[in-house]
């Protein structure tokens, strides 16, 4: 690891959050941290309250209960009293859904200079300064320019800059949604299900591609995924949730080798014996609608 990366102190605290939809609780008493310069992984079976956790962090929800406080370099901010457009700007909290929202008929270039517009509209005092074609702005310009094209060469995407988006192989859309969130310069990256339809090939190419990120730019990444290939060789940190409860929480070897979390995977045979241990192997189909809505 980079220096850069080997700072590993606590950036997100979850304390006894709760998040309830009437009757229902999505989520039950769950506390963990995230570090910086760290993947962390949280994952779980199907409908076992992943994406409710990450609406709850990037202000989609309020959690019923709970705290939660990202650990900012100009103070602590309790993400459950923000709005969600103040925990992206301000609290530098980024955030990819497993549905992929590029803009489709921008080229890929435009995508990251879009994704920079608040930078770019303090630099025209709110479009006078771009109007009048000013220094300020226009070297504004060019840096956001500058931004996007190093990051479209990180993700090796720079030599599609001028296509647009909706025409890029599905395993590069991936990629040039992180790139986008990246631009901004988050503290907290939270990817949800990044590996979902990639073939094998891409999937190499998102593990190596993250944990470049986490090494390079030192930052902390948050990661909901059911391919256990990918949570198991890039996370230095796991989280398990089974009906919105937390069943574990440690580095990859003590996780795969959990009691509770084999048994929430794989279930027990008739006499209650667990099964073999096979989570090296193991893998869960893609989460239905519900926990995708927040409300599994």
């Amino acid at each position: 690891m980079t220096q850069a990366a080997s700072d590993n102190s606590v950036l997100l605290t979850v304390e006894h959050m709760t998040m309830r939809f009437g009757g229902i609780v999505a989520i039950d008493d769950l506390s963990f941290e995230a570090r910086k310069g760290e993947i962390t992984a949280i994952i779980g079976p199907n409908g076992a309250g992943k994406t409710t956790v990450f609406n709850c962090l990037t202000g989609f929800y309020k959690p019923t209960v709970g705290r939660i406080a990202l650990h900012h370099p100009s103070g602590m901010m309790l993400l459950e009293r923000m709005e969600g457009f103040r925990i992206a700007h301000r609290g530098g909290v980024a955030r990819t859904f497993q549905n992929i929202r590029l803009f489709g008929r921008m080229t890929v270039l435009e995508n990251l200079i879009v994704a920079q517009h608040n930078a770019l509209m303090r630099a025209s005092a709110f479009t006078v300064a771009g109007l009048l074609g000013l220094p300020r702005y226009r070297r504004a310009e060019r840096r956001a320019v500058d931004k996007a094209r190093d990051w479209l060469d990180k993700v090796q995407l720079l030599d599609f800059a001028d296509w647009e988006a909706g025409n890029l192989p599905y395993g590069a859309q991936r990629k040039l949604e992180i790139a986008r969130c990246m631009c901004n310069d988050p503290l907290l990256l939270c990817l949800d299900e990044p590996a979902a339809g990639l073939n094998l090939r891409e999937s190499a190419e998102l593990n190596e591609m993250l944990r470049s990120i986490r090494d390079e730019q030192g930052i902390g990444l948050l990661l909901i995924e059911h391919d256990m290939n990918v949570v198991m060789g890039i996370s230095d940190h796991i989280v398990v949730l089974d009906y919105g409860r937390k069943i574990a929480d440690g580095t990859p070897t003590e996780v795969r080798h959990d009691p509770a979390v084999i048994r929430a995977y794989l279930g027990e045979d008739e006499e209650g014996d667990l099964p073999p241990m096979v989570s090296d192997t193991m893998e869960v189909q893609p989460e239905g609608t519900d926990d995708n809505a927040g409300t599994a």
